[in-house]
């Protein structure tokens, strides 16, 4: 946690939806002494009214666009923008002009020119800018990074990194959700991948040479559409009983969180897992007289809650199985995915190689059975097999010589600990110690760093479109001009 703290900052929120109220809304709840907001920007009234109940913000510095809360003077020393993807730039620049120090939901920009219109602004006003790269401060990147740095693996020679998207997290975001379309949000390499690039371009310390990529949509179009399958799941498809994505299935059965529960090493978990998949009458009777219960029955979270985005009030706290049903009738959350407006790629792969000759490989697709990541990377002196999901975290160190292994993290899941396997508070922390040390400094995923990762993202989708390899020094060369 952040030490040497000597006053509460104060922030503003640009976009309370799951990020902000969930993630930086916590924290402040949390940690009152650190961080305090006194204003939001929210377009959708239930949402930016129970930020500013949650947070005791007065109705007169509640605004539905962040151009009205841009237009008043500088409120307080940091601004967090958690808008959707294509709004990035205007409300960040405008922040900066205004002089708040920003922390930044990722990616930076969906342009390229975007990116450097936010860089150029950082180092025009002098002030701190952030992005949310919160994998960096992870307990399980930070040993990588580590184990690297002491030369426990020798020379790095390869890195074998995959983003393992579960079929439901696939589904929810990249298909139903708000970044299933490029021309709306930004190309999956960016919008999921951006984290991925960032981990590898920090742990290889090296500039990228030279970049391929290959990918495509390959399962969620109309040509996979079962026969007479409707637009809705609820509206009578025909293999609504057999279906993986049959949204009542994911929504109100809530078999993602069933499973997460299901793949924990804690007794407790699975044994919730089984009361809520197998007894649900039984369950739902306990849950009258027990929080935690109650939470597991009428489950809110995601990714039930985007459901619930622009709801009239009658309906916005009616977690019932009846009422989602009725939601999913209408909800975008609802469609069948053979039959949705989505243009995102749902597997690629990129190859990089890096100025100190070290080769990667990062694989990406939406069809794993569980959430998370996986990595192996080989040095002159030793393997290093890592494994970062949704049920647990380990590292598993593998020495040449010796032909021994060594686990040197492991973490079980919990449910209660901040997200992102604890990086999301952790980044909070390191940004808000930037700004209360004696001599503030950008932070460690900063405007520059990730201007070099988002160059990564940006060239990948190139050489996928274009058929080519993409030498990074002439496409950097052009992206500054």
């Amino acid at each position: 946690m952040m030490k040497g703290a000597k006053e509460t900052l104060t922030a503003i929120l640009l976009g309370a939806g799951n990020r902000g109220m969930t993630v930086y809304g916590e924290y402040a709840l949390k940690y009152p002494e650190k961080l305090k907001f006194l204003a939001v920007a929210e377009p959708i009234k239930i949402r930016r009214e129970k930020f500013a109940q949650l947070h005791e913000i007065p109705p007169n510095k509640c605004f539905i666009s962040w151009e009205d809360l841009l237009q008043e003077e500088k409120l307080a020393e940091t601004a967090f923008i958690c808008t959707q993807d294509q709004m990035h730039i205007k409300p960040t620049i405008k922040a900066l002009e205004i002089g708040y120090n920003v922390l930044l939901e990722k990616p930076m920009a969906h342009t390229l020119e975007g990116c450097i219109k936010i860089v150029k602004k950082v180092e025009e006003t002098g002030r701190i800018l952030g992005i949310s790269h919160v994998l960096r401060y992870t307990n399980f990147f930070s040993t990588i990074k580590d184990t690297i740095q002491k030369g426990l693996l020798g020379n790095l020679v390869n890195i074998s990194h995959r983003e393992n998207v579960s079929w439901y997290h696939m589904a929810h975001s990249f298909v139903r959700g708000n970044w299933r379309n490029v021309r709306t949000s930004s190309p999956m390499i960016l919008a999921k991948c951006c984290h991925d690039l960032d981990l590898l371009f920090w742990m290889v310390g090296a500039l990228p040479k030279k970049i391929s990529s290959f990918g495509s949509l390959i399962h969620f179009n109309s040509a996979n559409a079962p026969k007479n399958a409707p637009k809705y799941c609820v509206e009578g498809c025909p293999i609504e009983d057999n279906c993986l994505y049959y949204a009542p299935r994911i929504y109100i059965d809530i078999i993602p969180i069933i499973q997460i529960l299901e793949k924990s090493e804690k007794k407790g978990f699975r044994f919730l897992a089984n009361l809520r998949k197998n007894h649900i009458r039984f369950l739902t009777g306990l849950s009258k007289l027990v929080k935690l219960l109650h939470r597991l029955r009428y489950w809110r979270e995601w990714p039930v809650e985007p459901l619930y985005s622009g709801l009239p009030e009658e309906s916005a706290e009616d977690y019932s199985d009846d009422t989602k049903m009725k939601i999913l009738k209408t909800s975008p959350y609802g469609r069948c995915v053979y039959r949705c407006d989505n243009d995102v790629v749902d597997h690629q792969v990129v190859n990089i190689e890096f100025e100190n000759k070290v080769t990667v490989n990062l694989t990406m697709h939406g069809f794993s059975e569980r959430e998370g990541r996986t990595l192996r990377i080989d040095g002159t002196k030793a393997t290093l097999i890592g494994e970062f999901s949704d049920a647990g975290q380990k590292i598993t160190l593998f020495d040449h010589f010796s032909g021994t292994e060594k686990v040197i993290f492991s973490q079980q899941l919990f449910l209660d600990s901040s997200g992102h396997g604890g990086g999301d508070f952790s980044l909070i922390d390191a940004f808000l110690e930037t700004l209360v040390g004696k001599r503030k400094s950008q932070p460690l995923t900063n405007a520059n760093e990730t201007l070099e990762s988002h160059l990564l993202s940006f060239a990948a989708e190139d050489s996928r479109l274009k058929g080519k390899v993409i030498e990074m020094q002439e496409f950097r060369m052009k992206a500054q001009k």
